[in-house]
């Protein structure tokens, strides 16, 4: 019986030994990992990773033309502050003139002085003098405070003009780090892709388009659109097409490189027509048409928040800055959901 227990003892201290033994490990269960996501998943993530940064690029060319044309405004506003100012200067010079004159007179201007004159021509030739000149002192004072009144009023616009700046600027960097984030999200998940699954990401993407242009085609669309370009659209589609292949980058407008808005508003400017930057302004500001009604040179506004934009050239086809990593290139005008159309030259 003691020889059991002394086994027993034995047992249960060897066991208490080897939990407390320093060095020893033992393997925790580990959770599962997660499901990979298929590549068709992975393309609709990226999709929406760079519709979201294409909509915050818009954001921000807006921030930054509103920025620019403020910054023209404060300058023009300088201009005139620093041309008042100068002119108060030389009418308060004009006044300090008359007033020494009238000093040194004994307190009467020389035409006073000859009122009280005996000669009857010396007095009539006075008087005319005199309402003359009051005349022009009081038109000296008038000017005067409409300067004064001027000066402070592009004062005040100035510093609207400063605070509207500083606020762009602020809106700038905010879209511009979310331009980053979304970007860097996307290439962080294509990094993590295989070459052979990045070719088979991208013949997705292509079979997405085709699906969608096959559909909008289906509709009997093209039918209906016959429309011919003018001068200036064809112009403009001339530029646009001559800028296939250049890489696409947020922000830019040319000449090696652009987003979606910067080509279509190059290429209309090309044409001597000034459009809006951005595609949201585009689709906001520019005269809007039926579908049916599109000719080459038109501009067709893409997803619900008006975030990008491609050129219509004709046989149901765009020219388009498509996103970060894709060159200018032409694709089919249905191969995304079409917003409306709008025409710059109407």
């Amino acid at each position: 019986m003691n020889r059991r227990r002394y086994a027993a003892a034995v047992t249960v201290v060897g066991a208490v030994t080897l939990l407390a033994a320093p060095g020893q490990a033992f393997a925790v269960p580990q959770p599962p990992e997660p499901p990979r996501k298929s590549l068709e998943e992975v393309r609709e993530e990226l999709d929406e990773l760079y519709r979201k940064a294409a909509s915050a690029t818009d954001a921000y060319n807006l921030a930054e033309e509103q920025a620019e044309r403020q910054s023209a405004q404060i300058v023009t506003l300088a201009k005139e502050i620093t041309e008042g100012r100068a002119r108060i200067d030389d009418l308060k010079d004009r006044a300090g003139a008359t007033a020494r004159a009238q000093y040194r007179g004994g307190g009467l201007p020389p035409e006073a002085q000859l009122v009280l004159s005996d000669d009857p021509h010396l007095f009539l030739d006075a008087a005319g003098r005199i309402k003359a000149g009051g005349k022009a002192t009081r038109d000296l004072l008038g000017e005067l405070n409409r300067t004064q009144a001027d000066l402070q009023t592009y004062s005040r616009e100035a510093s609207v003009q400063w605070a509207l700046l500083e606020a762009n600027r602020v809106k700038k960097e905010k879209h511009k780090k979310e331009i980053n984030e979304q970007i860097a999200a996307a290439r962080r998940i294509e990094a993590q892709l295989q070459k052979e699954e990045l070719e088979r990401l991208r013949k997705l993407e292509q079979e997405a388009a085709n699906e969608a242009q096959t559909a909008w085609l289906g509709s009997g669309v093209l039918k209906e659109i016959n429309g011919r370009a003018s001068e200036q659209g064809k112009a403009a589609v001339a530029f646009a097409t001559g800028q296939i292949g250049k890489p696409y980058v947020w922000g830019a407008e040319g000449p090696g490189s652009y987003d979606c808005s910067g080509l279509t508003s190059q290429a209309w400017a090309a044409a001597g027509r000034g459009i809006p930057r951005t595609s949201q302004e585009q689709w906001r500001r520019l005269p809007r048409i039926d579908i049916k009604d599109m000719r080459p040179g038109d501009l067709i506004i893409y997803h619900a928040d008006a975030s990008h934009v491609g050129m219509y050239v004709g046989d149901g086809a765009i020219v388009h800055a498509p996103r970060p990593g894709r060159n200018v290139t032409l694709a089919g005008a249905g191969s995304m959901a079409i917003l409306g159309v709008v025409r710059p030259d109407k």
